[in-house]
Order: C-alpha cells, then structure tokens, then sequence
C-alpha cells in the first residue's frame, strides 16, 4: 500500500471509507471521482489493477495518475503489479478495508451517484450496524425490480446488489467460498438456488471462468437469509455499458431513467424485513429457471422501451 495522508484525522475519525476499484478507463474514473468529490468523501481506498495486456498499460499509468493527483481527501492507493482482473481484485480489497474498518462502501470505476449518496448510505450502515439480519446496503435499484408501493422509503431485498453498495466486517465473513459451493450449501438446507432468479445458477457456473465475484455475495446473503436495504428509486447509474467494458452487459434493459435527487434519509429507518414481492419480482424479470431467460429478455427490453417513453412524456409533463 502507498498511504497518502490528506487533512487532519479528526474529519476522518468516524468516516466509512469507499473501497474505490479502478482498472483501465480514465474517462470513467473522472467521472466516478468527480461524484465522490461532490458527496464529500473524506476517505478512500483505491485498487488499480494491472494491464492485462500490453495495449492497457498507458491506460492503467493514466488512472494512476488521476488517483495520485486526489487532493482533496484521504488516499490509500493500492497498484497491483499484475491483472487480477474485477473479480479477484475486488474480493482481495474489500477484505483488506474491511480488516481495518467496521465497514465500508463499495464503488468501481464506472458507476456515478447524485449528491448525498454517500451520506445516505453512510446513516444506513450506522444505523443497521448491529443488525445481523441486514448484510448490505445499496444506492441502487431500478423500476423493473422495485416494488411499486414504496413511495420514497426504502425497502428489504433478499437479493443483493453490487452496483454501489456498503456492508460490515461481520457480514463479508465467509465471502471465500465460491459460489457453486454456497449453492451446495443451500441445496442442503433446502434452499431453491432459482429463488432470486434464474440468471443467479448460470453466473454461479461462470464465477471462476469470467472472474466475476458479485454471484458469490448474492448467494452468501440467500445462505444466511440476509437482507440488502435498497432506496425506492435509484442514486446510482452505471456508465460502463460500452466496447471498453469487461464485465458489464444488458445496458439496453438496465439503464436507468435519468436519475432523480436523493431519496429523504428516513427519520425512522424500517424493520429489517424482506418486501413480499421482491422474490417474484426477480424471478419473472430474470427467469426461474434459465432455459426462460431469453424469452424473459425480449418481453423486458419491450417493456423497458415503453417505461422509457412514458418516464420521458412524465418528466416533461412536471
């Protein structure tokens, strides 16, 4: 690690940091700094991974440089030697944060949020700290899965998130197993490996190939019957859906509308108890069982064209 001290400690003394993951695309990370910046985000870890080949190697330089030219917080910067890739990278760096902080909050280089996500999430994770039954929280959530009667609270998923999200020490403990075997353990339990939908299964079967990792999260919290705290309507967006993209893929379905100001941080945050839809939600917008899913895709890349119009003609019409 090369420690960049910024500022003086007694700002950063109660502050969760942001475990920031950066590979090879500058453009993006402005983007994402930029959005921290505005949240006033005093701390952050960031991990730049190595080139994986050759043609990268400028581009990895030029995000080292963006992150050493950060002056205006706290830096603890992290240059691997070599490519991890996303998957390997970003299990190793939220376990290091988390071996020094209770907790954290977790964005990659291509994802922006409004003003006072940061704080939003940073209340939420203070105040379901001591909850075991709350395993993350996220800043993101889209019309598609989000129950339609939550008006501006926020609500109880079973089903994780990895785009902009927080958790606790406690809660990443047990992240070393692999997905397929979290499966196996659910399997033993009597726990459905399709009940948060179909796509879950095939991801889990491509973890180690594609060196994905968010699979794995999603199924420790179903092991566990963990809740994710998701907002009613999103403050992150993902600007990653393009050719430089490794991991990304279906923008055209989970893009979401313009985003809206923060949600109002809850004056009395809710019970941890998972929204009676959310299951079913996930299972007819991913599928049951995979053999459906790509009827399921055409029937949502139609639907999600129709939201868009009708969000559109809405935003228009205020």
């Amino acid at each position: 690690m090369i420690s960049k001290p910024k500022f003086d400690l007694a700002r950063l003394q109660n502050a969760i940091p942001v475990a920031l993951f950066a590979y090879a695309r500058p453009k993006h990370l402005t983007q994402t700094l930029a959005c921290l910046r505005e949240n006033d985000v005093s701390l952050i870890y960031a991990f730049s991974d190595g080139p994986r080949a050759e043609d990268k190697a400028q581009l990895v330089e030029q995000v080292r440089e963006i992150l050493h030219g950060i002056d205006w917080c706290k830096v603890v910067i992290c240059e691997r030697a070599t490519n991890l890739g996303l998957g390997k990278s970003l299990l190793a760096g939220v376990t290091e944060v988390l071996s020094t902080h209770n907790m954290c909050i977790v964005f990659e280089d291509d994802l922006i949020c409004v003003p006072g996500t940061y704080n939003y999430l940073s209340e939420a994770l203070w105040h379901y700290r001591n909850d075991s039954r709350v395993m993350s929280v996220t800043g993101w959530t889209h019309p598609l899965v989000a129950p339609k009667d939550i008006s501006d609270n926020p609500y109880f998923d079973g089903r994780a998130e990895c785009w902009v999200w927080g958790t606790w020490a406690r809660a990443w403990k047990g992240m070393d197993a692999s997905a397929n075997e979290l499966i196996k353990r659910c399997k033993n339990l009597g726990i459905d490996p399709y009940c948060y939908g179909g796509d879950l299964v095939q991801m889990a079967n491509q973890e180690k190939f594609r060196n994905i990792w968010a699979v794995r999260m999603l199924y420790w919290h179903i092991l566990n019957k963990g809740l994710c705290l998701r907002p009613p309507w999103s403050m992150v967006e993902h600007i990653g859906f393009d050719s430089d993209a490794t991991n990304a893929s279906n923008g055209n379905v989970w893009r979401n509308p313009p985003l809206r100001s923060r949600p109002p941080v809850p004056q009395e945050w809710p019970e941890p108890e998972e929204h009676p839809e959310c299951r079913s939600i996930w299972q007819c917008v991913c599928g049951s069982r995979t053999s459906r899913r790509s009827i399921l895709s055409s029937m949502l890349r139609r639907f999600y064209r129709g939201f868009r119009v009708s969000a559109r003609m809405t935003d228009s019409g205020s």
